[in-house]
């Protein structure tokens, strides 16, 4: 038949109509507590000795499954621009924000994710801020950076009483002013910092920035430094902590966005850097030419003045992990709840919740070391010598461990979306992203294994800190008796020829740590789980090759973001 005679017969298909129904798609994940869903938070929470902060987390929990969701999509979407000039050729070393970082700022500071530590006066201060940094981090982690330097910075900045006692009450107050002036012009104040250089990375002791002194040299005094930081982190902060050398030796400096004179400092900006994730947030190279600084703390003791801000940085990276994790199971859970092919919901197929159950595992394990290394912070602030010596070995143990551990497990969260969870669309990708950095900042998996050993060598009553909290879990479960054997053998061992196994041996007693704290928590699916997969040897190194005989459907219950 003719194209003409099938237009008289007016039988053309109507190109106007729809070609199919959007049908077997989940909607999105949103609008839903991310404290109250959150069984292994909310329990880890009570565990850990922060069961007074429960409505500030009820509180904070729907505002980031909430407003939260859409507040990091912007930000990471519009990321930072940098201000280095005026229209005249003047210096201004700034960073312009989309207004969705601002608000992401607002949000952490105004509930106190910058302080609370420092400031509630009471135990289980660093769990609660603990669990508000780990639920932050599922929904928008760049702002992370400069809020967890500026809750680090305090422990430092007490190094010095006179300098602390001018900048600690606008760091610690729960307002943020993104305005760039002097600080006595502001109502809240954030802080960053720049340790690492071009030639050197970790190995700071290989820096060459000196400092000057402009009068009396010594703890307190003023200086200027000449010299450059390769990754400068949170350049439009309100003031900076950083390593520089005097004639005595490499040295702690705070330098601030403005002199006292109420001139900028001379910290000039030389670029952004282009990273692979944390999009939301700003890192910069620096130059300083002649930059105002006090010295915090004694002259040619900087590591040691900044050994405890580092230790904080550590904690929230595995904050920053776990809650990565966190949200990358809800994903995959609330996508395979929804989700039907080959007749069924991914959700009831028995290789699926293998997977998931498998998922959640590993974040709920994420989650119990972290609170755990929380609560023996709290310990050491309140004089406990265990939880201070646990503390000083624990925290490299963990920031290796769960850091790794989460890039892998937040890519098998995508596979369960299939190409849904590879598009920019989705928030998995963001996640993926994320997921190295904490495993690079604050020193990475060599850094913290060598840390291990060295904790060991210098500090023997941390190891029996250690073996104490592996102890008490003992007698209830076959492989992890087993396994604590190996590794009480390991530890009591001939430690010379450890280096080049270090990243082994850590992992080991990181399994072992996780394994503890699970038992006696009390949750037997969840712990029975874990230690039949990570210490009996009865797994594959893929996720989702749980053993049979296992209560997998309760695993993906307890992480389900529908159920509880």
């Amino acid at each position: 038949m003719s194209t003409n005679a099938h237009e008289l017969n007016g039988d053309l298909p109507d190109i106007t109509r729809p070609t199919h129904t959007v049908e077997n798609q989940p909607p999105p994940l949103e609008g839903y507590n991310a404290y109250a869903t959150d069984a292994a938070l909310r329990d880890a929470l009570h565990r850990e000795g922060g069961g007074w902060g429960e409505d500030r987390l009820q509180a904070f929990g729907e505002i980031a499954g909430g407003e939260l969701v859409e507040v990091g999509r912007l930000a990471n979407e519009n990321p930072p621009k940098p201000r280095l000039f005026d229209r005249y050729g003047h210096r201004l070393d700034e960073v312009e924000f989309h207004p969705a970082y601002h608000r992401s700022m607002e949000i952490a500071k105004t509930h106190g994710l910058h302080g609370l530590t420092w400031t509630a006066e009471r135990d289980g201060a660093q769990v609660v801020r603990s669990a508000l940094t780990y639920i932050h981090n599922q929904f928008e982690s760049g702002t992370m950076c400069p809020i967890t330097m500026t809750h680090a910075c305090v422990p430092a900045l007490r190094h010095q009483p006179d300098v602390a006692e001018a900048w600690l009450p606008g760091i610690l107050a729960n307002e943020y002013d993104p305005a760039c002036r002097p600080a006595g012009e502001k109502r809240g104040l954030t802080v960053g910092m720049g340790m690492t250089e071009k030639q050197g990375g970790s190995d700071v002791r290989s820096n060459s920035t000196r400092a000057y002194p402009l009068g009396r040299p010594g703890p307190g005094g003023e200086y200027e430094l000449v010299g450059h930081k390769w990754f400068f982190s949170a350049p439009m902060c309100d003031a900076f902590l950083v390593l520089a050398y005097t004639d005595a030796g490499l040295s702690c400096f705070l330098l601030p966005k403005w002199r006292p004179d109420g001139t900028r400092n001379a910290i000039q900006v030389q670029r952004l850097k282009d990273k692979l994730g944390d999009k939301s947030n700003a890192s910069s190279e620096v130059e300083f030419r002649g930059a105002f600084g006090w010295m915090v703390g004694a002259e040619g003791r900087g590591v040691p003045t900044i050994i405890e801000m580092v230790a904080q940085t550590r904690l929230d990276c595995m904050l920053g992990s776990a809650g990565l994790m966190r949200h990358a199971t809800a994903q995959a859970i609330h996508h395979c709840t929804y989700r039907e092919a080959f007749g069924r919901r991914l959700i009831e197929q028995p290789l699926m919740v293998n997977v998931l159950a498998d998922l959640a595992l590993e974040s709920e394990a994420a989650l119990a070391l972290s609170m755990r290394l929380a609560r023996a912070f709290d310990g050491t602030a309140r004089g406990d010598e265990h939880d201070k010596r646990l503390a000083r070995i624990m925290t490299p143990i963990g920031k290796y461990w769960v850091c790794k551990r989460a890039p892998a497990q937040i890519n098998e969260a995508q596979e369960c979306l299939g190409g849904a969870g590879y598009v920019e669309e989705h928030i998995l990708p963001r996640l993926y992203r994320q997921a190295p950095l904490n495993s690079i900042w604050e020193g990475s998996g060599n850094v913290q294994c060598l840390d291990v050993l060295r904790a060991m060598g210098r500090d023997p009553d941390s190891v029996e800190a250690l073996v104490a909290e592996l102890r008490s879990a003992k007698g209830e479960n076959r492989h992890y008796d087993e396994h604590l054997a190996r590794v009480q053998a390991a530890l009591s061992g001939d430690r010379s020829e450890l280096e080049p196994s270090a990243r082994r041996f850590t992992e080991s007693i990181a399994l072992a740590l996780q394994a503890s704290i699970l038992i006696r928590a009390g949750n037997a699916a969840v712990s029975d789980a874990f230690c039949a997969s990570r210490l009996g040897g009865d797994a594959g190194l893929a996720f989702g090759t749980l053993p049979p005989g296992l209560d997998l459907t309760a695993i993906v219950e307890r992480a389900d973001p529908h159920v509880n």
